[in-house]
């Protein structure tokens, strides 16, 4: 990566989608859930950006969750390094490797996964997706011509659609796990 710094002052993307988990708090371990979590349920929820994933360490031992999706028109491939794993609540940074139809570039990318309980059956699961671009991605928008703005705009859109396909399935993933049903 020839300049990763990230620009955590620009906002590249937002995203926050709510679904429901059909099971109690006290059953639901998003962390379990997440770094246990099988390639062939990765990509069923949301069939058909979601390509792989993996599960890996940094080179300090630090849990990575590695994923590749298609966000809009973008290959991204994501380095998730966990800063939070709770039942109710994990917390993962990436600097992704982007390929777009000019090259590749590179974003940060923030993923926050909570849940919180509704009643003795049922919780909240609130999937937050943040982006925010490196000094790598702004000299590939100013070599293509292409303002900030813009660039955030079509972003923010790709992040949105996608977080809307993948947050319902989550849930019901993390449910079927939280119950002891097979991923199916």
């Amino acid at each position: 990566m020839a300049d990763s710094k990230v620009l955590s002052d620009r906002l590249l993307s937002r995203s926050v989608v709510t679904a429901t988990i059909d099971a109690p708090i006290e059953q639901v371990d998003i962390a379990d859930w997440l770094l246990h979590l099988p390639d062939a349920e990765y990509q069923r929820c949301a069939p058909p950006d979601h390509k792989a994933a993996g599960y890996t360490t940094t080179d300090d031992g630090r849990p990575m969750s590695i994923n590749v999706e298609m966000i809009g028109d973008g290959l991204v491939v994501q380095h998730y390094v966990v800063e939070i794993a709770e039942p109710a609540h994990c917390h993962l940074v990436s600097l992704s490797d982007v390929l777009t139809p000019q090259g590749w570039t590179t974003t940060q990318v923030i993923w926050d996964l909570r849940a919180e309980p509704v009643d003795d059956d049922t919780c909240t699961y609130t999937n937050t997706v943040t982006s925010h671009p490196t000094s790598e991605f702004m000299t590939f928008l100013d070599k293509l011509g292409v303002p900030f703005d813009t660039a955030a705009a079509a972003r923010q859109d790709a992040s949105a659609a996608h977080n809307r396909l993948e947050t319902p399935h989550y849930a019901a993933s993390i449910g079927r796990r939280a119950r002891g049903a097979p991923n199916t």
